[in-house]
């Protein structure tokens, strides 16, 4: 969207009173999101009537805008995260190989379990390099600066890399996982019996789960071993994901980061679906997926996957997003006592009423907590609460997530959009108060998740 609003200042020649208006507007909104450098430029562009293309390219090239970057011709692309990183993992063998073949006959993808296959080699391993990032990065984190851990073992040591693929369709992920990261620390869940059948001929040490991915139980499976040097440990999710099961198979591994089952997840997605992640505040694609992975995940984009790259081809573009989980001491950290089904609750009531204001949207929920007309005016009218003491610690140690955290005085007539994924916590905190052990409090093993997907126990 920004991109957008660059294009068509740029593209101003008029001298009238709006155009100026409208790119002063345009500058403030850059300057406010961090792009200091082209706000000057447009600041030039308009009292001097230069381009921005008429200063330095030194600092062109140094300006950034929410993931985009601008090239030495001043257009503007995003930014593939390609930069080399430490691994256990020999990552320059990954290498483009051809895809699988599909078999003659009845073998042809469903749109009923939304499949498209994965055609292209160089793409395949981009995305295995970039898996392997993301997983190397989050099993070598440590909470609080404790060992790494599975929470509720008493085991401390570095845990090996344990991938599952989701839905592996004919293998094109597959094939090339097994040489890098070694068969017996893979295990794929696939709930097409045709897929199953196909890649246990074709790698008949594999483990294949035949199993519908909503119901698979993560915390469980997170303790059984892959092999016999294994004693079980955190998961690293890859898959090419079903466009129309995205949300929830999100929601799934979010809640399993309760338990530090799940460090990291590398899948594709529809493009629109990535950009909602992490989008900031105050644009049209926030919304709720944004507030839960933005609080449960470091959230980014790797690169977009253009439809041709996949059999059939889809009619849109898709994304390989990378989440890193920051784990359930983080994750109490940044609540600091809140619980999160509290959370899902503010959450979707104000976000069911987008266009309305806070105060419209969650005056049903605060009634069904509070009780009274009264009380939920007070509510309503009320000052934001303190900081946490924690909360305020982090600030002082330049923590993005708290900085964010600090409610506005008329919160209540904000839009939904123009809230951090911090101050939705504080509203709740309001609403519903917070467990004072906040640091050993229980995280459920399910609230973003739908009830009938996975199991029930807590």
């Amino acid at each position: 969207m920004t991109m957008v609003f660059v294009s068509e200042c740029k593209s101003t020649q008029r001298s009238d009173a709006a155009a100026t208006v409208a790119c002063i507007k345009i500058t403030i909104f850059l300057t406010i999101f961090s792009a200091i450098p082209l706000a000057t430029c447009f600041s030039r562009s308009i009292i001097t009537g230069h381009s921005c293309h008429d200063l330095p390219l030194t600092l062109r090239q140094k300006t950034t805008l929410q993931g985009w970057v601008q090239d030495n011709d001043g257009e503007w692309q995003w930014q593939e995260d390609d930069a080399p990183y430490p691994s256990s993992v020999a990552t320059s063998t990954i290498t483009a190989t051809a895809t699988p073949t599909l078999p003659s006959g009845s073998f042809r993808p469903k749109q009923s379990l939304g499949q498209n296959y994965l055609r292209d080699g160089n793409t395949v391993a981009k995305i295995v390099r970039a898996f392997v990032k993301d997983a190397t990065e989050t099993l070598a984190r440590r909470n609080d600066g404790g060992d790494s851990k599975l929470e509720g073992s008493t085991q401390q040591t570095q845990r090996p890399l344990r991938a599952i693929e989701l839905g592996p369709g004919a293998g094109a992920l597959t094939d090339v996982l097994i040489p890098t990261i070694g068969i017996t620390n893979l295990q794929c869940i696939e709930i097409d019996g045709r897929s199953v059948e196909l890649l246990s001929d074709k790698h008949p040490e594999l483990t294949i789960r035949h199993q519908d991915v909503l119901q698979v139980d993560y915390p469980s499976l997170a303790k059984q071993p892959f092999n016999n040097n294994d004693a079980g440990g955190p998961l690293s999710i890859i898959g090419n994901l079903p466009y129309y099961i995205t949300s929830q198979i999100l929601f799934a591994l979010a809640d399993a980061s309760h338990t530090d089952s799940i460090r990291s997840a590398t899948v594709t997605m529809q493009w629109e679906v990535g950009r909602r992640i992490i989008a900031p505040p105050s644009c049209k694609d926030y919304g709720i997926l944004t507030v839960v992975f933005q609080l449960y995940a470091d959230c980014s984009i790797h690169f977009k996957i253009p439809p041709t790259v996949f059999y059939p081809k889809p009619k849109v573009d898709s994304a390989l997003l990378g989440l890193h989980f920051v784990g359930p001491e983080k994750l109490r950290r940044r609540l600091v006592g809140v619980r999160p089904e509290d959370l899902r609750n503010v959450v979707t009531s104000v976000f069911q009423k987008r266009r309305k204001t806070v105060r419209n949207g969650i005056r049903k929920l605060a009634m069904k907590v509070l009780g009274d007309e009264e009380r939920v005016k007070l509510f309503l009218d009320s000052e934001p609460l303190p900081l946490p003491e924690v909360v305020k610690m982090d600030r002082d140690d330049g923590d993005a997530f708290a900085l964010g955290q600090e409610l506005p005085r008329d919160w209540a007539s904000k839009r939904p959009e123009e809230l951090t994924p911090g101050q939705f916590i504080e509203i709740t905190r309001m609403l519903y108060g917070a467990d004072e052990d906040w640091e050993t409090c229980p995280l459920r093993n399910k609230v973003w998740r739908k009830l009938n997907h996975g199991s029930n126990s807590n």
